[in-house]
């Protein structure tokens, strides 16, 4: 048995030098099937129409009641200090019941503190009031 180890056999046996594409079409198959599993998870599935937001101009009508809260938490019934929580409740229960129901409008300060705001809104809810807005200043886009 006899084994023949010459550089003459070298050029028959020829280098692979070409890349192997099998495991990069591999991944590119295992990436492809990921992204068409996760792209419609992704999307919103409730088809909504969202509300354009816009300033309307409150219409001041005699029978709207005014309440305000000032940065010391003070609230103010038509301009008119309350001192007790439950007079405010009472005065709102007495509006409640008329036909039609008055609105609310709630001024707060910039300062005050939101407890107090939202004292006034669980007081109109307590109440029975059904229409609660929130008065603000426009904003001066001009001066920056």
């Amino acid at each position: 048995m006899s084994m023949n180890v010459s550089s003459a056999d070298h050029d028959d046996a020829e280098l692979n030098t070409t890349i192997n594409t099998t495991p990069l079409v591999d991944v590119m198959l295992v990436m492809l099937i990921i992204f068409l599993i996760t792209v419609p998870v992704i999307r919103k599935v409730v088809p909504v129409e969202l509300p354009n937001a816009r300033n309307i101009a409150t219409q001041t009508k005699p029978e709207n009641i005014v309440l305000s809260v000032d940065r010391e938490g003070n609230a103010y019934y038509n301009n008119e200090l309350i001192t007790d929580n439950n007079e405010m409740i009472r005065r709102l229960e007495v509006k409640a019941v008329m036909k039609p129901q008055p609105e609310v409008h709630i001024r707060g300060d910039k300062d005050a503190r939101f407890q107090d705001v939202g004292r006034l809104v669980y007081d109109c809810q307590r109440a029975g009031i059904q229409k609660v807005g929130f008065l603000t200043e426009p904003r001066n886009d001009t001066a920056q």
